[in-house]
């Protein structure tokens, strides 16, 4: 890597022409790339559930469905409305009773729980059957233009359902997303300014970093597509994890400039050394990225690939793009240097080295409470949970809740062959499960004398097609409760008991799938990071017992991240609780791997390990604080900007994972070390055999 190193130096102009070229094909990538804004479409695609969709979007057009409240309109404005929503692009069909029974028959003469279906406190309900996913672009479009149609002929309706939601969901990401960047970047040159001697330097880390960012997000592009999710925190991400190797980078080229030797043989010294100590840092970080894509959950993939390969790219930028913008500003840099703010190490090296058992014994009494705190922690499912409250998609199904007591609409679909007595007896059972307000079935709003045949066609494939018969399910428990699941599986039962090859989905279905792939993915995600962290640091750094150590002091600091919301009372998305072990883990085990193999350099000129991790804590320190301090930075500003709850909390979590995981290797990791280093010298190959990296020159 020196000869690597002395090439850039050499060529450094052309390595920053090409970095700017490369720059134009990734932003045309990364505008072109598309955004899933609909978790549920990331579940595998064999759950019964799922292929009930499916059956229903092939069947029907769309097993979508979006619920509109019309308030004091007569009957006569309602189907003048409908007829202009359903003449919209992106719209199946509506739902509309006046359609099936003629407007000249009073609604006093309507069946009671039909009346009440549609009819309640000067409220009419028209249901909408979207003909794409909630997410599509002709779906949100369709929204767009229902509100419209519904503002001009009322100034009072709500109009509910996942379509709504994403679609305002999008609006705030939207206008959110430019200002995580913005206050990432400001805090992240604060930080750096505090703990660096130029105020040049910041500006230098995030041009290199941004090159890394842009191309990570411009190759999302053969991806297809990235969930929200990955679009949101996945620069601020990028910036907190690989703003560490330029730190490394930076502090190393530092130390050989005040040997006086001159920049460019600095340079690729400090390139060889940050390419050597980094790259099993690099490996590692990879590594738990790369864990989840292991999730049976597709988000999993879309967020590990995305930031293995950011990492991937922040390395490359890193003894590149970084190497050669400062060499370059070298001069620059030297003008404007400024006192240095960060305080000295010593005092805390030679606390930590002195009281060693006193540390680890404060190490066991945490881990105690913290363990606890992480398998009590409480976590939410449901989408709406995590939004702003005067959202008007959150307003609308408040409304629907309180007024048709109705929380969700699910989906069962039969054999289009079963008798009317059949389907009859069948609703009637559904309609005594405990929390089902109505059942809307062919038979239950035309009634069973009016034939098939009698029914325009249009209203017939509201409820037919395909070979299947769909009847809607209206529910009062809230989606993702435990009352919900038990209610689905008695509507389950009952259906299967007609139809063995019955089903029934949406929201509410598709949810309790996620919660039971979701705690298989909590489980599998966390043991194959553990195990592959494990095994990398054991071949980096050639050790049984070291890969044991470093990856026992993160997650010492995982439990304690994850375990505090359980004393806090904060009840956090499942989505945090899945991947914030791997980007912990992932993104601080470096900081160890610094600490330790600082250690081991040490230890070639001493054989006084209490000196030798005096040295390494006194000389890593300022760059574990500043790389963490960095990556807290990057992220807290997301917390307090988003008022989506899944990232603010995501964010939350990530930052303050990274402080935590600062704290236990500064004064942790350094007492365990200490106290088995015999262990470690024999469970090591070459632990105290001399290896100066300028002996490559």
């Amino acid at each position: 890597m020196y000869k690597f190193g002395k090439f850039i130096g050499k060529n450094r102009i052309i390595v920053l022409i090409i970095a700017v070229l490369l720059t134009i094909p990734s932003i045309f990538g990364m505008v072109a790339t598309k955004t899933n804004y609909d978790m549920l479409t990331y579940l595998p695609k064999d759950l019964e559930s799922v292929e009930g969709q499916k059956i229903i979007d092939n069947s029907f057009g769309s097993s979508e469905i979006a619920m509109l409240v019309l308030e004091n309109v007569k009957d006569y404005e309602v189907s003048d409305i409908v007829k202009e929503i359903e003449e919209l692009d992106g719209v199946d069909s509506v739902i509309w009773l006046r359609d099936l029974v003629d407007l000249e028959i009073p609604k006093e003469m309507l069946p009671k729980d039909i009346l009440d279906m549609v009819y309640r406190d000067e409220c009419t309900l028209v249901p909408i059957n979207l003909s794409e996913s909630s997410a599509d672009d002709k779906t949100l479009k369709a929204i767009g233009d229902i509100r419209s149609i519904a503002e001009e002929h009322t100034g009072k309706y709500h109009l509910s359902g996942i379509a709504p939601l994403l679609k305002d969901m999008i609006q705030v990401a939207d206008h959110e997303r430019g200002f995580y960047v913005l206050l990432a970047v400001i805090l992240a040159v604060i930080v750096l300014i505090l703990t660096s001697t130029s105020f040049i330097i910041p500006i230098l880390f995030l041009l290199g970093i941004g090159f890394a960012v842009i191309y990570n997000m411009g190759t999302n592009y053969f991806l297809g597509e990235i969930s929200y999710i990955t679009k949101a925190i996945a620069a601020v991400l990028q910036l907190g994890v690989t703003m560490d190797f330029s730190i490394f980078l930076f502090h190393r080229y530092e130390e050989e400039r005040e040997k006086g030797i001159d920049k460019l043989e600095a340079m690729a010294i400090a390139i060889a050394n940050t390419a050597s100590s980094v790259s099993g840092a690099a490996f590692t970080t990879i590594a738990g990225f790369l864990a989840l894509v292991f999730m049976k959950l597709g988000l999993g993939k879309d967020i590990g690939i995305v930031m293995a390969k950011g990492v991937l790219f922040g390395i490359i930028s890193t003894i590149t793009i970084l190497p050669s913008l400062i060499i370059i500003s070298d001069p620059i840099i030297n003008k404007f240097k400024h006192k240095e703010i960060i305080p000295k190490f010593d005092k805390l090296a030679k606390t930590v080295t002195k009281r060693p058992i006193l540390f680890i014994i404060i190490a066991i009494i945490i881990a105690i409470p913290a363990i606890y705190g992480q398998q009590h922690t409480k976590v939410y499912y449901n989408v709406d949970r995590g939004l702003p409250q005067d959202m008007p998609s959150i307003v609308a199904l408040n409304h629907l809740k309180e007024t048709y007591d109705m929380q969700t609409t699910d989906f069962i679909g039969v054999k289009d062959d079963l008798s009317i007595n059949e389907v009859n007896e069948m609703v009637s059972k559904i309609e005594n499960v405990a929390g089902v307000t109505t059942v809307l079935a062919y038979t239950k709003v035309v009634g069973p004398m009016v034939p098939l045949d009698a029914i325009p066609d249009k209203d017939k494939e509201v409820f037919f097609g395909n070979g299947y018969q769909r009847i809607f399910v209206n529910s009062s428990y809230s989606n993702a409760s435990d009352e919900v699941s038990k209610q689905l599986e008695e509507i389950d039962n009952i259906v299967k008991e007609y139809d063995e090859d019955g089903f029934i989905t949406g929201e509410a279905p598709l949810t309790k799938d996620l919660i039971t792939i979701s705690d298989i993915d909590f489980e599998n995600v966390n043991i194959i990071s553990i195990l592959v962290v494990f095994i990398i640091i054991a071949i980096v750094l050639q050790s049984i017992s070291l890969p044991i150590i470093l990856v026992a002091e993160i997650q010492l600091a995982i439990f304690i991240n994850m375990g505090i919301p359980t004393y806090t009372h904060t009840v956090i998305p499942f989505v945090s609780s899945i991947v914030i072990g791997c980007i912990q883990l992932g993104s601080t085990v470096d900081y160890a791997i610094l600490l330790t193999t600082r250690f081991k350099e040490e230890l070639q000129y001493t054989t006084d390990k209490r000196k030798a991790m005096e040295k390494a804590l006194s000389s890593s320190g300022k760059s574990i604080v500043t790389s963490a301090a960095s990556f807290f930075a990057a992220t807290i500003g997301v917390v307090f900007i988003s008022k989506i709850d899944l990232i603010s909390s995501l964010t939350s979590m990530m930052a303050r994972g990274a402080i935590i995981s600062m704290l236990v290797i500064l004064f942790i990791l350094p007492a365990i070390l200490l106290v088995l280093e015999p262990v470690i010298n024999k469970t090591t190959y070459n632990w105290k055999k001399t290896n100066n990296i300028q002996e490559e020159k």
